[in-house]
């Protein structure tokens, strides 16, 4: 099982009040959300390994060389030489990021975070070399496209928290989108995502880009169509694809999760004891973890 664990974080940090706070008053909702979060999914799934994937670089400078817009309407604060920049998120969230850090590493759950790539290149790494079913646990479709009925990999997109989940399956996406994980990319390049910064093509939403694909197989037969004057393409969409080559031709990049992402080493495997108690009685006390914690420990030691 590998999480999209900023995903995740969000998810509960918005769906738990801010009123759950430790001691010394600090918010502890995304805290403790993601830990109650993690005890469902275990409790649920009962995985062999379970990964923790992190965003070490929200915005890789090279998506955005590719395409500036990428995310840019969420920078908060532009740093230079290279570094990552800042995130705009809620002034009481990333205070409780080092925290979730924390106590996942005295749990022994692994966390893993790559320089220069976000979690869910790090998951699509993790998934292409799976040798077993692999369940993706996040609340981004962009994940969609590694779904693989073959190698068993399949999206859980939590409905209502992650006790209802939408198993995302090729079944599912054919019936929804008309494609399978892999014509995903293609699909959602097109269409664009605003919450990306993704511009996509001009006058092509979803429905248009899905009766594409199936017409011309995918993005490359689209394009050659473009350049073939007996395909059967309106004017208009002939010229919104011309015109928007340039896009087109560093979008699939952009979109596709990286796959080559290189790991540190890492065990996976689902922890049964903490890897480090004092540490986290410490946390635990600090921060006031109280329920959400033993509920998952008594769930890893099930």
């Amino acid at each position: 099982m590998l999480l999209d664990t900023a995903s995740l974080y969000f998810r509960a940090y918005f769906g738990v009040p801010d009123s759950v706070r430790a001691p010394d008053g600090t918010p502890v909702n995304a805290v403790r959300g993601l830990l109650d979060f993690i005890a469902r999914l275990v409790q649920d799934h009962r995985p062999d390994d379970l990964v923790a994937c992190m965003d070490a670089d929200w915005r890789p400078q090279w998506r955005v060389d590719l395409i500036p817009t990428y995310k840019a309407h969420r920078v908060a604060v532009e740093t230079p030489g290279g570094v990552p920049d800042e995130e705009e998120v809620p002034d009481t969230l990333s205070p409780q990021v080092p925290v979730i850090e924390a106590v996942l590493d005295a749990l022994g759950i692994a966390r893993v975070g790559v320089a220069g790539y976000e979690a869910d290149d790090v998951i699509g790494t993790l998934a292409g070399r799976a040798a077993g079913p692999v369940d993706i646990v996040t609340g981004d479709r962009d994940l969609y496209q590694l779904v693989d009925d073959a190698r068993g990999v399949r999206v859980l997109y939590p409905l209502k928290g992650v006790g209802t989940l939408q198993v995302t399956d090729e079944t599912w996406l054919r019936e929804k989108y008309g494609v399978d994980g892999g014509g995903y990319v293609d699909l959602a390049l097109l269409r664009g995502d605003p919450s990306d910064g993704l511009p996509g093509v001009p006058g092509i939403g979803e429905k248009t880009a899905a009766k594409l694909l199936d017409t011309f197989g995918d993005l490359a037969g689209i394009m050659a169509a473009v350049d073939d004057p007996a395909a059967p393409l309106t004017p208009s969409r002939r010229k919104r694809l011309d015109e928007a080559r340039d896009y087109v031709a560093v979008a699939p990049k952009v979109v596709r999760v990286a796959d080559d992402v290189p790991l540190p080493d890492f065990t996976p495997a689902l922890p049964r004891e903490p890897r480090d108690p004092a540490a986290l009685e410490s946390l635990a006390a600090q921060w006031g973890l109280g329920n959400a914690l033993q509920r998952l420990l008594v769930t890893l030691q099930a």
